[in-house]
């Protein structure tokens, strides 16, 4: 079932949502358990605080053995990764810049983002930023699994915060509107052979950056 059929569903007959408290964890591949351990406990200081170790899947019944460690963070929740025990990353996507997938973690103040950067870079990684987008301040770096994580300090306040979820569900419905369109233009410039045209957004919420034209 796919989420148009899905919408078709009377709502009346379906339990409500289900009340999501928290992150509980997110899994990656890992090349190697302790390279990753160095990483995520040595030098960002969140403690190891489980691990898993099986032959059999459980949730599939396969049988593929590993290791699946977990490092918590000060709320309680969890990244957790899965060492295979054959000195293999996962691979990037091929259709997907490497600055899109990541995670990111929220750290207390910009300091603490500084802190942390001089931390990382002392031990032999690229940093990049500190870098400003207006409502939290980030850093960014790969991991030794090739993952690229984000720290972030927030600026915004719960006030901010709230005014901008007033308008982002009437954002995102011009954005789909203006995708429709785009499609529509996309299948006529493939039928005649042209360039397909760039989609862009009805509203540049970085102008201090010049986009391509």
């Amino acid at each position: 079932m796919n989420a148009h059929s899905a919408l078709k569903i009377n709502a009346s007959q379906l339990p409500a949502p289900a009340k999501v408290q928290q992150l509980h964890h997110y899994a990656y591949r890992a090349r190697d358990a302790e390279e990753t351990r160095v990483f995520y406990e040595d030098i960002l200081g969140l403690p190891m605080y489980h691990i898993i170790q099986s032959d059999v899947v459980p949730s599939t019944g396969e049988y593929c053995p590993y290791t699946h460690f977990f490092f918590r963070l000060q709320d309680g929740s969890f990244i957790a990764f899965f060492d295979l025990g054959d000195d293999v990353a996962a691979l990037p996507s091929p259709n997907t810049p490497k600055w899109v997938n990541h995670i990111s973690f929220r750290v207390d103040t910009v300091d603490d983002l500084i802190a942390a950067k001089t931390r990382l870079e002392a031990h032999g990684y690229e940093v990049l930023g500190v870098t400003d987008h207006h409502i939290f301040k980030s850093i960014y770096v790969f991991d030794p699994n090739g993952i690229r994580l984000e720290l972030t300090a927030q600026l915004a306040d719960e006030f901010q915060m709230l005014q901008e979820s007033k308008t982002a569900h009437a954002r995102l419905a011009e954005w789909t509107a203006r995708k429709n369109a785009w499609r529509a233009e996309r299948d006529a410039a493939i039928a005649k052979g042209l360039p397909i045209p760039a989609l862009k957004p009805q509203q540049n919420d970085r102008p201090e950056f010049s986009s391509a034209t």
